[in-house]
């Protein structure tokens, strides 16, 4: 290991990635390299971040839950039989639990799915609300098995069918299979993200604007609910170099590799993400809620593994990634001599899958907005870019993405024309049994959402060009946001406007009927 740079590393966090604090850690060969705590859990109070302060993990929850269904259940397909009850209106194959572990269901993401069922960035989401908004799904993005699409849904659907199976608290169940034998003494299931533990706060905001105290007020489990330490998650990462030859061992079969139904390999599976580092293979997990973002990465060959916890919103991806390359000693890739040519620059539809592909040419690089963040991508020639989530190909007024590691490839042609003016109205979508109402304020469109989860604040809508449009959503209850969603008008023979489809990258393609 390269202590040198890796101690310059972490000491170069708090102003790299600024915020209130955090905590982040190392470990190489079964031991602690190096931790390290900095700033406050709480500013108000002038409570100092500790390695014992707990923080939400967020979505690295998820790899604990399978590690319960694997360590208790066994099978997955154990459970199938009882998936069906909690989607009675789904049409077409019900996915399975591996489909569930694997992020190959297709359910859209209830967390996305609670912006058009009016709900308000801070206001409740209790244990009761989940089951009414999973049970209206009808559809899915794609047949299950087939490609990948991130959805909390799969593992808040995972959480009840383990309690049910075992007939105790996923508390209890998390205690038993996995805390206590992997020595994470302080760790706990914290499923009401309005009652921190440890007096923690967490921070929206960034060093420009200044920071202000999130508020959070959803109950999550399955998909997302533990909180723990850094030593906690050090002590994770030190069990599973202990296990690391045993065949049976819980985190080799968690990160056993999976492929996709056409036999593709895929990069999700079990609660885990795959994706490499300078050549160097990794697993872990990101986790986000509004003031916080955390991630884990565990390089096996390495006998590497990288925490970082932090109570703001600043990239932790990022920063895990810089410090498992200080650690292996690794210097920054030199940046691309080419420029990009801004003839990339503008709005793509990918029509298939109701998305908007925006990009911009920055110097050397692309940023590609498609998903719930922009994505910075390397010119390989003057019409291809590429990143690790994604690859573009130019030509002229068309470009072909390709994600791999969604088992996705689509065709996005550019937007153009003007607006045509007569969006405003209701609009409903019978699936969701929910509405959109979009009105005119002088100059400007709006759009809010009503269902079962109530009448939602007013967005803010903007012409892409003729008859698209995104409405922006960059606050919800979950993080990260869903972001724009794109909207597509619908025209009869008569070029009246008979409906829109909605969608996000989380939430996509659903349908709605103009009814005023």
């Amino acid at each position: 290991m390269h202590l040198s740079s890796l101690k310059r590393a972490l000491e170069g966090l708090p102003e790299k990635f600024k915020g209130p604090g955090g905590v982040a850690g190392v470990v190489a060969n079964g031991e602690v390299l190096a931790r390290q705590a900095w700033g406050y859990a709480d500013m108000a109070r002038g409570q100092t971040m500790t390695t014992a302060t707990r923080l939400p993990i967020c979505s690295i929850s998820k790899q604990f839950t399978c590690g319960v269904l694997l360590d208790l259940v066994g099978d997955p397909a154990r459970l199938d039989g009882r998936v069906a009850d909690f989607l009675p209106r789904l049409e077409g194959r019900t996915p399975s639990v591996a489909n569930f572990c694997n992020m190959q269901s297709g359910l859209r993401d209830y967390w996305a799915l609670t912006v058009v069922q009016g709900a308000h960035p801070e206001g409740i989401f209790g244990h009761e609300d989940a089951r009414p908004l999973l049970a209206r799904m009808c559809t899915t993005h794609f047949e299950p098995g087939s490609s990948y699409s991130y959805s909390n849904c799969n593992f808040r659907i995972l959480s009840d069918l383990l309690e049910d199976f075992a007939g105790r608290s996923l508390t209890e169940l998390y205690a038993e299979q996995l805390f206590g034998p992997a020595g994470m003494e302080t760790a706990l299931l914290t499923a009401d993200t309005s009652k921190p533990v440890d007096g923690v706060t967490g921070y929206e905001g960034n060093d420009q604007v200044g920071f202000f105290p999130a508020t959070n007020r959803i109950y999550w489990t399955g998909d997302a609910g533990i909180s723990a330490s850094l030593e906690d998650m050090l002590a994770w990462e030190r069990y599973i170099d202990a296990t690391r030859d045993n065949a049976e061992g819980l985190y080799r079969r968690l990160s056993q590799p999976q492929t996709y139904s056409d036999g593709t390999p895929a990069r999700y599976g079990y609660g885990l993400s795959h994706e490499t580092v300078d050549g160097v293979a990794v697993s872990g997990h990101g986790g986000a809620l509004r003031g916080f973002r955390l991630q884990r990465m565990h390089a096996a060959s390495k006998r590497l593994s990288v925490v970082v916890l932090l109570n703001h919103e600043a990239d932790s991806h990022e920063a895990a990634r810089m410090l498992l390359r200080a650690a292996l000693g690794h210097d920054e890739t030199p940046a691309s001599a080419d420029t990009a040519d801004e003839g990339w620059n503008g709005h793509y539809l990918d029509r298939a899958n109701g998305l908007l592909l925006g990009v911009k040419a920055d110097g050397a690089m692309l940023d590609a907005h498609y998903a719930t963040s922009s994505e910075r991508l390397r010119l390989n020639s003057k019409n291809t870019a590429e990143a690790p989530s994604m690859t573009l190909a130019r030509d002229g007024d068309a470009i072909r993405l390709n994600r791999p590691g969604e088992n996705l490839s689509a065709s996005a042609v550019r937007v153009t024309g003007d607006a045509v003016p007569g969006l405003e109205g209701k609009y409903f979508s019978r699936e969701l049994e929910a509405w959109l109402e979009i009105d005119r304020a002088g100059t400007a469109l709006f759009g809010c959402f009503e269902g079962l989860l109530g009448r939602g604040p007013m967005h803010t809508i903007y012409p892409v060009g003729r008859d698209v449009f995104v409405l922006s959503c960059q606050r919800s209850m979950d993080a990260p946001a869903p972001g724009n969603w794109t909207i597509q008008v619908e025209r009869d023979a008569a070029k009246n406007i008979r409906g829109l489809v909605i969608g996000c990258w989380l939430a996509r393609n659903i349908a709605y009927e103009k009814v005023a």
